[in-house]
Protein backbone atom coordinates (compact mmCIF):
# COMPACT_ATOMS: atom_id res chain seq x y z
CA UNK A 1 0.00 0.00 0.00
CA UNK A 2 1.36 3.14 -0.77
CA UNK A 3 0.04 6.15 1.34
CA UNK A 4 -0.11 9.29 -0.42
CA UNK A 5 -2.68 12.00 -0.07
CA UNK A 6 -3.77 13.88 -3.35
CA UNK A 7 -3.66 17.11 -1.68
CA UNK A 8 -1.14 19.50 -2.85
CA UNK A 9 1.22 20.47 -1.00
CA UNK A 10 1.38 24.35 -0.44
CA UNK A 11 3.69 27.14 1.56
CA UNK A 12 1.60 28.74 3.68
CA UNK A 13 1.65 32.43 4.89
CA UNK A 14 2.52 33.81 7.67
CA UNK A 15 -1.04 34.45 9.14
CA UNK A 16 -2.30 30.67 8.18
CA UNK A 17 -2.15 29.62 11.18
CA UNK A 18 -5.71 31.22 11.25
CA UNK A 19 -6.94 27.89 9.27
CA UNK A 20 -6.41 26.09 12.67
CA UNK A 21 -9.34 25.21 14.85
CA UNK A 22 -10.36 27.82 17.15
CA UNK A 23 -7.73 27.02 20.55
CA UNK A 24 -5.24 25.62 18.55
CA UNK A 25 -2.85 28.06 17.59
CA UNK A 26 -0.18 29.10 19.51
CA UNK A 27 -1.09 31.73 22.15
CA UNK A 28 0.66 35.04 23.30
CA UNK A 29 2.44 35.64 26.19
CA UNK A 30 6.41 35.38 27.63
CA UNK A 31 8.46 32.38 26.41
CA UNK A 32 11.31 33.45 28.82
CA UNK A 33 10.92 30.13 30.63
CA UNK A 34 11.46 28.27 27.50
CA UNK A 35 14.85 29.32 27.34
CA UNK A 36 15.60 26.25 29.96
CA UNK A 37 14.35 23.93 28.25
CA UNK A 38 16.51 21.08 28.24
CA UNK A 39 19.39 22.23 30.56
CA UNK A 40 18.13 19.38 32.84
CA UNK A 41 19.88 16.43 32.25
CA UNK A 42 17.53 13.96 34.00
CA UNK A 43 16.86 10.46 32.32
CA UNK A 44 17.50 6.79 31.52
CA UNK A 45 20.03 5.02 30.19
CA UNK A 46 19.06 1.38 29.29
CA UNK A 47 20.52 -0.54 26.14
CA UNK A 48 17.84 -0.89 23.74
CA UNK A 49 19.10 -2.31 20.18
CA UNK A 50 19.23 -6.37 19.31
CA UNK A 51 20.31 -6.00 15.73
CA UNK A 52 20.74 -3.32 12.60
CA UNK A 53 18.26 -3.49 9.44
CA UNK A 54 18.21 -1.14 6.32
CA UNK A 55 14.42 0.37 6.34
CA UNK A 56 13.43 -3.06 8.23
CA UNK A 57 10.98 -3.86 5.03
CA UNK A 58 13.07 -6.66 3.51
CA UNK A 59 13.07 -5.74 0.09
CA UNK A 60 16.27 -3.11 -0.06
CA UNK A 61 14.00 -0.07 -1.35
CA UNK A 62 13.53 1.37 1.72
CA UNK A 63 9.82 1.99 0.60
CA UNK A 64 6.74 0.72 2.45
CA UNK A 65 4.23 -0.63 0.37
CA UNK A 66 1.69 -3.37 2.19
CA UNK A 67 4.22 -6.43 1.60
CA UNK A 68 2.46 -9.74 1.88
CA UNK A 69 5.42 -10.55 4.55
CA UNK A 70 6.03 -9.11 8.28
CA UNK A 71 3.72 -8.87 11.32
CA UNK A 72 -0.08 -8.08 9.50
CA UNK A 73 0.17 -4.49 9.41
CA UNK A 74 0.69 -4.16 6.02
CA UNK A 75 4.12 -2.64 6.33
CA UNK A 76 6.22 -5.62 5.93
CA UNK A 77 8.87 -4.82 8.59
CA UNK A 78 8.23 -7.79 11.01
CA UNK A 79 11.17 -9.03 11.07
CA UNK A 80 13.45 -6.25 11.69
CA UNK A 81 14.99 -5.03 15.31
CA UNK A 82 12.51 -4.28 18.10
CA UNK A 83 13.35 -2.42 21.26
CA UNK A 84 14.08 -4.94 24.08
CA UNK A 85 13.37 -2.74 27.25
CA UNK A 86 10.24 -1.26 27.53
CA UNK A 87 7.61 0.12 30.08
CA UNK A 88 5.23 -1.72 32.06
CA UNK A 89 2.10 -1.11 33.77
CA UNK A 90 2.08 1.02 37.38
CA UNK A 91 -1.23 1.77 38.19
CA UNK A 92 -4.29 -0.22 36.48
CA UNK A 93 -4.96 0.07 32.71
CA UNK A 94 -7.91 1.34 31.60
CA UNK A 95 -9.60 0.38 28.57
CA UNK A 96 -8.76 1.59 25.37
CA UNK A 97 -11.61 3.32 23.16
CA UNK A 98 -11.66 5.95 20.41
CA UNK A 99 -12.61 8.90 22.77
CA UNK A 100 -10.39 10.07 26.09
CA UNK A 101 -9.63 8.14 28.42
CA UNK A 102 -7.48 8.48 32.02
CA UNK A 103 -4.11 6.90 33.10
CA UNK A 104 -2.53 7.00 36.69
CA UNK A 105 0.66 6.22 36.62
CA UNK A 106 2.76 5.57 39.83
CA UNK A 107 3.77 8.76 41.25
CA UNK A 108 2.21 11.04 38.69
CA UNK A 109 -1.47 12.81 39.03
CA UNK A 110 -4.14 11.21 36.76
CA UNK A 111 -4.11 12.61 33.45
CA UNK A 112 -6.65 12.17 30.54
CA UNK A 113 -5.77 11.27 27.06
CA UNK A 114 -6.92 11.62 24.35
CA UNK A 115 -6.99 8.21 21.58
CA UNK A 116 -7.84 7.55 18.04
CA UNK A 117 -8.10 4.12 17.70
CA UNK A 118 -10.75 1.68 15.34
CA UNK A 119 -11.62 -2.29 15.97
CA UNK A 120 -8.74 -3.34 13.99
CA UNK A 121 -6.57 -3.20 16.97
CA UNK A 122 -8.21 -5.84 18.57
CA UNK A 123 -6.94 -8.05 15.18
CA UNK A 124 -3.72 -6.32 14.49
CA UNK A 125 -0.75 -5.27 16.42
CA UNK A 126 0.06 -1.56 14.83
CA UNK A 127 1.75 1.63 15.33
CA UNK A 128 1.82 3.84 17.77
CA UNK A 129 1.62 7.61 17.50
CA UNK A 130 2.40 9.84 20.48
CA UNK A 131 0.99 13.47 20.05
CA UNK A 132 1.95 16.58 21.80
CA UNK A 133 -0.01 19.49 21.73
CA UNK A 134 0.88 23.19 21.56
CA UNK A 135 0.52 26.13 24.00
CA UNK A 136 -2.77 26.87 24.89
CA UNK A 137 -3.74 24.02 22.66
CA UNK A 138 -4.93 20.61 22.94
CA UNK A 139 -4.77 16.84 22.24
CA UNK A 140 -7.43 17.20 19.38
CA UNK A 141 -4.71 19.45 17.64
CA UNK A 142 -3.48 15.94 16.58
CA UNK A 143 -6.36 15.58 13.60
CA UNK A 144 -4.59 19.04 12.06
CA UNK A 145 -1.15 18.20 12.92
CA UNK A 146 -1.15 14.81 11.50
CA UNK A 147 -4.60 15.09 9.19
CA UNK A 148 -7.59 12.50 8.87
CA UNK A 149 -5.92 11.01 5.79
CA UNK A 150 -3.10 9.86 8.10
CA UNK A 151 -4.68 8.64 11.34
CA UNK A 152 -7.45 6.42 9.40
CA UNK A 153 -4.40 5.08 7.95
CA UNK A 154 -2.41 4.93 11.02
CA UNK A 155 -5.73 2.52 12.31
CA UNK A 156 -6.84 0.68 9.72
CA UNK A 157 -3.61 -1.13 10.25
CA UNK A 158 -4.72 -2.01 13.79
CA UNK A 159 -2.37 0.99 15.09
CA UNK A 160 -3.40 4.41 17.69
CA UNK A 161 -2.81 7.93 18.03
CA UNK A 162 -2.61 9.25 21.29
CA UNK A 163 -2.55 12.61 22.68
CA UNK A 164 -1.81 13.17 25.92
CA UNK A 165 -3.47 16.33 27.80
CA UNK A 166 -1.13 18.84 29.65
CA UNK A 167 -0.79 19.07 33.10
CA UNK A 168 -2.20 22.43 34.57
CA UNK A 169 0.67 21.73 37.24
CA UNK A 170 3.26 21.78 34.77
CA UNK A 171 3.57 25.83 35.27
CA UNK A 172 3.93 28.47 32.28
CA UNK A 173 4.41 26.19 29.40
CA UNK A 174 2.40 22.57 29.09
CA UNK A 175 5.29 20.33 29.19
CA UNK A 176 7.80 19.97 32.37
CA UNK A 177 10.91 19.44 30.38
CA UNK A 178 10.39 22.54 28.48
CA UNK A 179 9.92 24.75 31.20
CA UNK A 180 13.13 23.74 32.90
CA UNK A 181 11.68 21.63 36.02
CA UNK A 182 13.50 18.50 35.07
CA UNK A 183 10.69 16.37 35.93
CA UNK A 184 10.06 13.20 34.48
CA UNK A 185 6.24 13.48 34.44
CA UNK A 186 5.10 13.59 30.86
CA UNK A 187 7.75 10.61 29.75
CA UNK A 188 6.30 8.36 32.91
CA UNK A 189 2.89 8.71 31.52
CA UNK A 190 4.12 8.28 27.98
CA UNK A 191 5.39 5.05 29.24
CA UNK A 192 2.39 4.24 30.94
CA UNK A 193 0.44 4.72 27.93
CA UNK A 194 2.77 2.83 25.91
CA UNK A 195 2.58 -0.10 28.63
CA UNK A 196 -1.16 -0.57 28.96
CA UNK A 197 -1.33 -0.44 25.10
CA UNK A 198 1.02 -3.31 24.84
CA UNK A 199 -0.94 -5.25 27.73
CA UNK A 200 -4.45 -4.46 26.45
CA UNK A 201 -4.36 -3.96 23.03
CA UNK A 202 -1.06 -4.40 21.27
CA UNK A 203 1.20 -2.64 19.53
CA UNK A 204 3.82 -2.94 16.68
CA UNK A 205 7.09 -2.02 18.84
CA UNK A 206 8.99 -1.03 15.35
CA UNK A 207 6.71 1.40 14.99
CA UNK A 208 6.31 3.77 18.46
CA UNK A 209 6.70 7.42 16.96
CA UNK A 210 6.85 10.93 18.00
CA UNK A 211 5.18 14.13 16.61
CA UNK A 212 4.40 17.68 18.05
CA UNK A 213 4.02 21.47 17.31
CA UNK A 214 5.40 24.55 18.82
CA UNK A 215 5.82 23.79 22.46
CA UNK A 216 4.96 19.76 21.75
CA UNK A 217 7.41 20.08 19.33
CA UNK A 218 10.03 21.08 22.15
CA UNK A 219 8.54 18.20 23.76
CA UNK A 220 9.11 15.90 20.90
CA UNK A 221 12.31 16.53 20.75
CA UNK A 222 13.22 15.82 24.91
CA UNK A 223 10.65 12.92 24.63
CA UNK A 224 12.23 11.54 21.89
CA UNK A 225 15.88 11.39 23.40
CA UNK A 226 14.47 11.02 26.45
CA UNK A 227 12.77 7.82 25.39
CA UNK A 228 15.14 7.04 22.76
CA UNK A 229 15.11 3.52 24.14
CA UNK A 230 11.68 2.75 22.34
CA UNK A 231 11.13 5.71 20.08
CA UNK A 232 11.67 4.67 16.08
CA UNK A 233 11.57 7.99 14.49
CA UNK A 234 10.22 11.93 15.49
CA UNK A 235 9.25 14.84 13.68
CA UNK A 236 8.87 18.17 14.83
CA UNK A 237 6.51 21.19 13.66
CA UNK A 238 8.30 24.18 15.29
CA UNK A 239 10.21 22.40 17.56
CA UNK A 240 13.73 21.35 18.67
CA UNK A 241 16.30 22.18 21.58
CA UNK A 242 18.25 25.06 23.38
CA UNK A 243 20.93 22.50 24.61
CA UNK A 244 21.26 19.06 23.96
CA UNK A 245 18.64 16.54 25.47
CA UNK A 246 20.05 13.28 26.78
CA UNK A 247 19.35 10.16 25.10
CA UNK A 248 18.22 7.40 27.20
CA UNK A 249 19.84 5.18 24.61
CA UNK A 250 22.57 7.05 22.10
CA UNK A 251 22.94 3.47 20.29
CA UNK A 252 19.29 4.06 18.84
CA UNK A 253 19.84 6.79 16.03
CA UNK A 254 16.28 7.50 15.23
CA UNK A 255 15.89 9.20 12.74
CA UNK A 256 13.94 12.68 12.48
CA UNK A 257 12.10 14.77 10.45
CA UNK A 258 12.50 18.55 11.47
CA UNK A 259 9.88 21.42 10.46
CA UNK A 260 10.27 25.11 10.94
CA UNK A 261 8.83 28.17 9.61
CA UNK A 262 11.91 30.17 8.82
CA UNK A 263 13.22 33.24 10.50
CA UNK A 264 10.08 34.16 11.17
CA UNK A 265 8.86 31.33 13.04
CA UNK A 266 9.09 33.31 16.39
CA UNK A 267 6.87 32.75 19.07
CA UNK A 268 6.67 35.46 22.13
CA UNK A 269 9.07 37.71 20.49
CA UNK A 270 11.86 35.63 22.06
CA UNK A 271 11.82 31.79 20.44
CA UNK A 272 13.32 31.33 17.72
CA UNK A 273 12.22 28.01 16.22
CA UNK A 274 14.20 28.22 12.97
CA UNK A 275 17.43 28.33 15.54
CA UNK A 276 16.25 25.42 17.75
CA UNK A 277 14.89 23.17 15.31
CA UNK A 278 18.90 23.89 14.05
CA UNK A 279 19.98 23.08 17.32
CA UNK A 280 18.20 19.74 17.36
CA UNK A 281 19.63 18.58 14.13
CA UNK A 282 23.29 19.26 14.72
CA UNK A 283 22.81 17.12 18.13
CA UNK A 284 21.11 14.44 16.21
CA UNK A 285 23.58 14.15 13.48
CA UNK A 286 26.58 14.39 15.40
CA UNK A 287 25.35 11.31 17.28
CA UNK A 288 25.00 9.61 13.72
CA UNK A 289 21.20 9.70 13.53
CA UNK A 290 19.88 11.18 10.31
CA UNK A 291 17.98 13.67 10.04
CA UNK A 292 16.58 16.42 7.53
CA UNK A 293 15.29 19.75 7.75
CA UNK A 294 12.18 21.49 6.20
CA UNK A 295 11.83 25.11 5.86
CA UNK A 296 8.13 25.91 5.13
CA UNK A 297 8.85 29.60 5.19
CA UNK A 298 5.56 30.37 6.97
CA UNK A 299 6.10 31.50 10.26
CA UNK A 300 4.88 29.84 13.28
CA UNK A 301 2.53 27.59 11.95
CA UNK A 302 1.71 24.03 10.84
CA UNK A 303 1.59 24.07 7.45
CA UNK A 304 -0.99 22.36 5.67
CA UNK A 305 -0.78 18.82 3.85
CA UNK A 306 1.76 17.47 5.78
CA UNK A 307 1.18 15.20 7.92
CA UNK A 308 0.59 12.48 5.61
CA UNK A 309 4.05 13.23 4.55
CA UNK A 310 5.46 12.69 8.17
CA UNK A 311 3.47 9.45 8.23
CA UNK A 312 5.04 8.30 5.26
CA UNK A 313 8.15 9.19 6.98
CA UNK A 314 7.14 7.07 9.94
CA UNK A 315 6.70 4.48 7.72
CA UNK A 316 9.76 4.38 5.80
CA UNK A 317 11.48 4.65 9.72
CA UNK A 318 11.17 2.08 11.72
CA UNK A 319 13.24 1.23 15.44
CA UNK A 320 16.51 0.06 14.29
CA UNK A 321 16.86 1.90 10.63
CA UNK A 322 20.03 2.30 10.41
CA UNK A 323 20.86 3.45 6.87
CA UNK A 324 17.81 5.66 6.01
CA UNK A 325 16.03 5.03 2.44
CA UNK A 326 16.12 8.42 2.22
CA UNK A 327 19.53 8.87 2.28
CA UNK A 328 20.03 9.36 -1.21
CA UNK A 329 16.61 11.59 -1.80
CA UNK A 330 13.85 12.57 -0.55
CA UNK A 331 10.50 10.91 -1.62
CA UNK A 332 9.62 13.09 -4.94
CA UNK A 333 5.90 13.94 -3.39
CA UNK A 334 7.49 15.11 -0.32
CA UNK A 335 7.20 19.32 -0.21
CA UNK A 336 10.17 21.28 -2.70
CA UNK A 337 11.06 22.75 0.81
CA UNK A 338 12.54 19.70 2.21
CA UNK A 339 15.97 19.09 1.61
CA UNK A 340 18.75 16.87 2.44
Amino acid sequence: MNFRSADPRARVALLAVALLPAGLACGDGSASDESDASSETQGESSSSSEAESGDGDGDGDGESEGESTGDGDGDGDGDGPRPSALPTPTGTCPDFIDGTVSFDPAGVEPRDVRIWISNAAGEIDGPLVFYWHAYTSQPEEAAYGLQQAAIDDILARGGMVVAPTSDPNSGQFPWYQIGGTGLEYDQLLADEILACAIEQVGVDTRHIHSVGMSAGGLQTSQFSTRRSNYVASAATYSGGVFFNAPYQDPNNKFPAMIIHGGDSDVFGGQVEFKQTSENWFNQLTNNGNFAFMCDHGGGHTIPPNTGDDIWQFFLDHPYGTVDSPYAGGLPSSFPSWCSL
